[in-house]
Formats: C-alpha cells, structure tokens, sequence
C-alpha cells in the first residue's frame, strides 16, 4: 500500500460511490487502513446489493490490483479486500469470488511476506463460506488449480485448503468429504509424485487428513501405511501384509472401499506368492463385510478377475485355493466380472435441469422471460445472479440425485438455494426460504411420481400412504409410498439387510405412518411359530381358547380347518404334534378366522417340504379378496404366486406390475438376490 497518493484508476473513476472507496484501499498507509478500507467496501455493496460486485466494476478493481506487478502495495490490497467481502458478505458472495480463487493463489508465491499473508488471509475467508453440500464443487476448484498452476507454493496452498474443508462442518462435512474420497484422492495421490518434495509432503498430510474422515474404525489405524503404498508401488507388501493381520468386524462401506479397491487390484497383480496369498485373504475378509449388494457390485466388480486369475494360476495349491474362497465370497458379496459401471454423471446437464426447474419458482422481479416462448424458463436479471443460481443448481442437482427430499432435509434446501437467492429477493430469507421449500416439494413430487405404481379406477385400495421407516438410526425408506390392492399378491425384493422382515414387522405392530388401524383393516403376520401357550391341546380346542376368536362358533372354525387340509381325525390331534408345513396350514386358517385382510408372510416355505409348499402356493393363488405382502428367498414360490414386485430403490418402495421373472427382466442387477428356479 503506497504512502503516498496516486492517480485514480480509470477503472474506477467512473463511479461517484465506489471509486472513493477503492482508491482509499488502494492507497492506505497501513494495513489497519486498508482493512478499514476494504470493511468500508464491502459494507457498502452490502447497501447497494451484490450486482455492485460488476456494475461499478469492485471485483474487476481488485482483480487489476492484485496482479499489479509493479506495486506489492496493490497486491496487498486486492487480498484484503476479497477478505473483507467474503467476512462481511458471507456465503452468498462465495460464487461470486471463487472464480478470483487462481489470482488470489498466485500470490502465495509473492516475494511480499504481507501480500502472501493477505492472500492467505483472503483465500481461507473464502473457503470458510463453503455449506456441506458445497464441499464437492469448492474441492474440484481447488483440484483443478493443483493441476493447472506451476507454481509449487500455490500447489501447497491448494492442498491445504483441501484438507481445511474436512473440518469446517464438523461431523456433517466429515462424512460428505468420506463419501468423496474416491473422487478426491486420485487428484492428491497425483501430488504425491511432485518433483517439488515440499508439494509431495503436503499432499501426504492431506491425504491424511483427507482419509481421517472413514467411518471404518478396523482401517483408522492402518491409514498412515495406507497412504505409503499411494506414494510408492514398493510399499505395497508390507501395507497388504499388516492388513491381512488385521480382524475387520465393522461393515465395510463405500469410503473404505474407494482406497482399499486400487491397492488391492494392484496387488493381486503383484509377482510374490506371498503377496498374492494375503491379498486374497484381505479381499474375502473385507467381502464378509459389505452388505450393500449395490456397493459391492460398484467397487469389488473389478477385483473379480484378479482374484480368478490367481485361483487358476498361482503356483502354489495353497493360494489357488485361498484365491477360490475369495472368488466365492467376492460372487456372494454381489461384485461381478460382468458388471459395467454406469455412465459418468454429467453434472453440467444435471445442474441445468434443476435451473430450468427453478427457473419458474423465482419471483418475477429477479427473471426475465423469454420473448419468444413465455413456457421456457426466464433468463436471470443480472449476469451475477445468473452465477449464483448457476452455482446453487450444482448443490441442487447433489440432493436431487441423493434424494434428499424428506423434510428432515429441508436444512439443506436452505443451505442450497434460500442461502444464494436471499440478497437478490426483495423480501429477503423469508421469501428465498420459501422458493427452497417449493424447490424441496417439486423435486419430491417428481421422485414419487417415478416410484408410484399404476392405478386403474375399478381397484379396491387397502392402503396408500406416504411414510419413512428405521432401524434404530439406520433409515430404511425415506418418505415412500406404500399402496395395496385388495387381492393382489406382492413379493418385497432388495438386497439383505435393506429392511424387508422390518417392513412387515412394523405394519403388523402399528409402526407404519398413517397406516390404517386394525380395526380398518386387518393385517396378519403368518409364522411358523404358533401363538398360544398349551401345545397338548388338541387343534380345534388350541385355536378356540384364542381369546379373539371367542365369539366365533365352533361350527366355523371346525369349517375353515376342513378348508386348509385337517379333517375331523385331524383336529383332534394335539398341536405339538404337527410338522412345519401343518403348523403354517393352521396358522392360515387362524388368519382367515381373524377375517384378514392383508397376510404378512415372512419366509413362508421355510421347513416345508415340496408338497407343502405347492399346497401353500395353490391356497394363496384361490384367495381372490386377500392382499399378500410376501418376504421370501425361493425365488420359485415368490415366481409362481407374485402379482407385483416392490422392489427397494434407494430407500424409495418402486412398483413393478408382474412376478419374479418379469421384474427381474426389467431389473436384470436384481437377479443377485435370487436364482431363478423352480422349487425344489
């Protein structure tokens, strides 16, 4: 900052309210001026609103004294007043500055130990307006500035903030960067290999940081050599070697995966036996673990032809067969040498669609529609605030594609859209808040359009409502709808694990959402346990004594009995007598007797043997006006009596008309659940 006057940049003398300003920050003695002066600044586009940052050239200004060759003082200004704005204007200017981010970081290589600070300074303000949904975007800026900018200490800066922005959201930001890793490593990994050793050892640091976020407490430990063998190919044995000696016994999910995958494929290419031998140990072990068949299918598809080639040519009888278990287990798991990754998102087209759909929820003032056609979506009244909302699709496009639609998400519609619109709004939060709930509302009445099933007028609905379902703290489904038709038959697929025997045990006690009360409708869950206590009794007295079936003659029971297979010889037998298949057979005829409407069946043919099982499968397909919602792995039963599948997509209930074999050719990923057979 020159002590002494200078003429006015022509920039800026255009402008009565402005140039004040910046010439005063330009020419301050000392840095507490230039903070007065860039405070000042930025107060002042507070008042006149953020399309002052263009219209009265500010950011173009700074920009021009920031790369001011011939005046350090200049430099230094530039710095402290992109500070000043991002302290003073907060999270909605983030957009708006971070295209500055590549001049802001050239000035860490500055020989002006004051400019380099005040761009610190400047370029942590920055990051520091990062939400959770903006850790991605705000990453791949800086990865790309690692890759663009020659100058090591701007490469360092760019680490740095890397790893700041693990730290900025507490626990909420740690899981957003754990869910990125595969994303963000391979640009740190990359730096790993600088020339510069200083870059090289910063992105160690930050891939230490980076990886600190995985949820898998057995690999916390191992990070350190985790990171050694990114950094060198020599590394690799010893790193497999302390894996395998470890015990893994939490789930192993996509963040674990994302590091353990490249390391393990590049091991299982190694010469060594012995490396080949471990390796195969650490990939069965770690498959036990992952229970998302989704997942598996994603990152341990392709370690399938690794651990095969090993099974059939290692050496040594005693790896093959470690590499055939590993085989086994990878199949099991749902990984796949078949299976080929979907396409790469194109983020570009994604935020556009989401503008286009916001487009129309915008007050009036702040879009101007099309000429042409006034149907299309309006163009934004200001190039800033085209910006804005450019960056605010990109957060949108994020929880549209993780479905973030529920309520509990609302927050971060807020942090999303409400945040970047407020300052352009006349009514500011209140109104900006209001567009991101009707962006929220919008988005999920798209996404329960998609998983809705078909309607026809003439049906007899049971049910339908709109509902979320839990395990403890593990979300199951997230605000999906449940519809059921009187005598249809529905087969719940999904993956182990997903929450289908959850499903039918929260309907049976009364759990569901707005589920209608016994009392509406009668749903029954059939098991093979029989409810009651006195097993010597004989069958017709057993199911008598159930004290909600008092009121019923005997003549009836004695009647539906007959109709489920036990003759008179029959129900004079004593109840602990009977094998599976006649407990299952007794326990229907109760569930008729209790009139229901809708039978919950969770594994019905476990312990019945062939004809049982054809005599159930028969039974259910002659009940016309009784709803069936079944949970069963004989993928030949569920083939025969299924009328509709619901299937589990992310934690959405999707409806597909038809039985098995017809989902399973819509859903061909979905043929991992089951082998098509008929029952044996």
């Amino acid at each position: 900052m020159s002590p002494t006057a200078v003429p006015a940049n022509p920039a800026t003398s255009f402008v009565p309210v402005f140039a004040p300003i910046l010439e005063q920050l330009r020419t301050a003695p000392t840095a507490p001026d230039a903070k007065g002066a860039a405070d000042t600044l930025a107060h002042t586009v507070q008042s006149q609103g953020l399309k002052s940052l263009s219209d009265f050239g500010v950011l173009k200004t700074l920009d021009a004294f920031s790369v001011n060759k011939k005046s350090g003082y200049e430099r230094e200004s530039g710095a402290v007043g992109y500070h000043s704005l991002a302290a003073i204007l907060g999270p909605p200017v983030q957009p708006l500055l971070l295209p500055s981010l590549p001049v802001l970081l050239d000035l860490y290589s500055d020989k002006g130990d004051v400019v380099r600070s005040a761009a610190l300074g400047a370029v942590k303000a920055i990051t520091s307006l990062t939400p959770v949904e903006g850790i991605q975007p705000v990453m791949e800026r800086y990865a790309a500035e690692l890759k663009a900018n020659s100058k090591w200490k701007s490469k360092i800066g760019c680490l740095k903030e890397m790893a700041r922005l693990v730290d900025l959201r507490g626990a909420e930001g740690k899981e957003e960067v754990a869910n990125l890793l595969g994303t963000i490593l391979p640009w740190v990994e990359e730096s790993m290999h600088d020339t510069k050793s200083e870059v090289s050892s910063q992105a160690v640091k930050t891939a230490t940081t980076l990886c600190g976020t995985l949820p898998n407490p057995d690999l916390v430990p191992h990070i350190p050599i985790l990171i050694s063998a990114m950094q060198s190919p020599a590394n690799v044995p010893q790193t497999i070697k302390a894996l395998s000696n470890t015990t893994f016994v939490s789930e192993v999910t996509a963040p674990s995966l994302a590091i353990l995958v490249p390391l393990l494929t590049r091991a299982l290419n190694d010469r060594s036996m012995e490396v080949q031998r471990r390796t195969v140990i650490v990939v069965e072990n770690m498959c036990k673990l992952v229970r998302n068949k989704a997942v598996a299918a994603r990152y341990l598809s392709p370690l399938v032809d690794g651990v095969a080639k090993i099974m059939t040519g290692a050496s040594f009888p005693e790896v093959r067969a470690f590499a055939a278990s590993a085989h086994t287990t990878l199949l099991a798991a749902g990984a796949s040498a078949e299976f080929k990754p979907p396409p790469p998102r194109n983020l570009d087209d994604e935020a556009q669609e989401v503008l286009d759909a916001i487009s129309p929820l915008l007050p009036s003032d702040v879009v101007i529609p099309s000429p042409n056609d006034p149907s299309s979506p309006g163009t934004p009244v200001h190039p800033l605030f085209a910006k804005s909302l450019a960056f605010s699709a990109r957060l949108v496009a994020e929880l549209v594609y993780r479905r973030a639609f529920t309520e509990a998400d609302a927050p971060k519609w807020k942090r999303s859209i409400g945040v970047y619109l407020t300052p352009w709004l006349k009514e500011g939060t209140s109104q900006s808040e209001e567009v991101a709930e009707a962006a929220r509302k919008h988005f999920l009445a798209i996404e329960l359009a998609k998983s809705a099933p078909a309607q026809s007028e003439d049906e007899d609905v049971l049910v339908n409502t709109l509902f979320s379902l839990a395990y403890g703290a593990l979300l199951l489904l997230s605000h999906t709808t449940l519809r059921l038709v009187r005598g249809r038959r529905y087969g719940i697929c999904a993956a182990n694990g997903m929450g289908k025997s959850t499903l039918l045990r929260a309907i049976r006690d009364g759990k569901v959402e707005n589920f209608p009360s016994q009392d509406e409708l009668r749903a029954i869950m059939v098991e093979h346990a029989l409810q009651g206590e006195d097993r010597s009794l004989p069958i017709i007295d057993f199911i008598a004594s159930d004290e909600k079936l008092k009121d019923v003659p005997r003549k009836k029971i004695r009647e539906q009995l007959i109709e489920v297979g036990f003759d008179d010889e029959r129900q004079a037998q004593e109840v602990g007598s009977l094998s599976g298949g006649w407990k299952m057979k007794l326990e229907l005829a109760r569930a008729m007797l209790y009139k229901a409407d809708l039978l919950l069946l969770d594994e019905p043919t476990n312990h019945l043997d062939v004809p049982s099982v054809k005599w159930l499968q028969d039974y259910l397909l002659s009940q016309k006006n009784v709803t069936c919602l079944i949970v069963s792995h004989d993928s030949g039963f569920l083939d025969t009596v299924t009328t509709d599948i619901i299937h589990y997509e992310s934690k959405k209930l999707v409806y597909y008309p038809g039985n098995l074999s017809a989902f399973v050719a819509k859903v061909p990923s979905a043929q991992s659940y089951y082998t098509l057979a008929a029952t044996t």
